[in-house]
């Protein structure tokens, strides 16, 4: 069985969060069964970045998405949740 990964583009609220601190608690907030598969920046504007996030889960899971937003969205330091990819791999 393969698995899936979502990349998310996640927006704090301002430009003095953390983004250390902002993954530990993305990583929090994640069911046991998804995990962590890596994290980039994206400059927006004026100093603003965006974390870029990508999430691994079993491909048999459904609904994730959205519970995965849910999460991320009761963050405070998040002021938006974008999911810009999903695709399937195999590891």
């Amino acid at each position: 069985m393969g698995s899936v990964v979502i990349s998310y583009k996640i927006f704090p609220i301002d430009i003095t969060v953390n983004f250390e601190d902002l993954k530990k608690k993305i990583e929090a907030s994640l069911p046991e069964f998804a995990t962590i598969y890596g994290y980039g920046e994206e400059p927006i504007a004026f100093g603003l970045n965006a974390l870029i996030c990508a999430i691994k889960i079993p491909e048999d899971k459904t609904g994730v998405l959205e519970e995965l937003e849910r999460r991320f969205e009761q963050i405070s330091e998040i002021s938006q949740v974008q999911t810009i990819m999903v695709r399937r791999i195999n590891r």
